[in-house]
């Protein structure tokens, strides 16, 4: 009998379905160089010429901290993006580039997107609003490899290598990941809270992943939208492609 218990038990594991996370958040409580959420991408390897990942994060910890990370089996940091000490951080394939000016509240939610297209080398985020002038990275490169994704941590070896240093210490929800660069009018939908297409690479409503040390997934508490900072009826210069 108790052979069998753990025969369910395993194939129930290795079976979870995805699940809706819809009205959840994911809540890294806790500086640690442990605790993180692994995410499965809908695509299991492929070649990535254009990224988008867009995320809403609170936290009151104004240190560099890393809520999403991206490792292929040849680059650690195949597409991370740093938040902290009033500046923003982007890694493709090991190689970063700063971006500064963008909004950087402590104590209220953040929404983030971030695009990259390999053809132009184009990056930029947009926060809250707010898009970032376009800064040039691994123009004509492709991240290559079965792509492991992660919440909470940076990853300094593939799948692993974590450090408390770069750890995320707050709360996340909605993240999305695609293998294009959406439109600047997709980008300000996301900021007002309507995510216009579900991720094709990473899904928040259909998301397949496994918790690791102290994580707390519970309902939101709060509004997760801040207000936009910027007047929507303006001209935004469009996103490179």
């Amino acid at each position: 009998m108790m052979r069998l218990a753990v025969i369910c038990l395993m194939l129930s594991c290795c079976c979870a379905a995805p699940q809706n996370m819809e009205g959840k958040v994911i809540i890294f409580p806790v500086e640690s160089d442990t605790a993180h959420v692994r995410v499965t991408p809908m695509m299991k390897a492929k070649s990535l010429s254009a990224v988008t990942v867009c995320l809403r994060f609170f936290s009151d910890y104004n240190k560099e901290q890393a809520p999403f990370s991206l490792s292929v089996p040849t680059h650690a940091d195949g597409f991370v993006f740093f938040r902290g000490n009033g500046r923003y951080r982007l890694y493709i394939k090991d190689r970063g580039v700063f971006f500064h000016g963008l909004p950087t509240p402590l104590n209220q939610w953040n929404s983030v997107c971030v695009t990259w297209d390999s053809g132009t080398g184009l990056a930029q985020f947009w926060v809250n609003g707010v898009p970032s002038a376009r800064k040039a990275i691994q123009a004509g490169k492709t991240i290559i490899g079965s792509p492991v994704i992660m919440l909470g941590q940076d990853q300094d070896r593939y799948g692993g290598g974590f450090t408390k240093y770069d750890a995320f210490y707050g709360h996340v929800t909605d993240v999305h990941m695609w293998d294009n660069v959406l439109s600047p009018e997709e980008i300000r939908q996301y900021m007002r809270c309507v995510v216009p297409r579900p991720g094709n690479v990473v899904d928040w409503n259909k998301l397949d992943y496994a918790k690791h040390g102290y994580v707390i997934v519970e309902p939101q508490q709060s509004v997760c939208c801040p207000r936009p900072e910027i007047d929507w009826h303006v001209p935004v210069p469009p996103i490179g492609h």
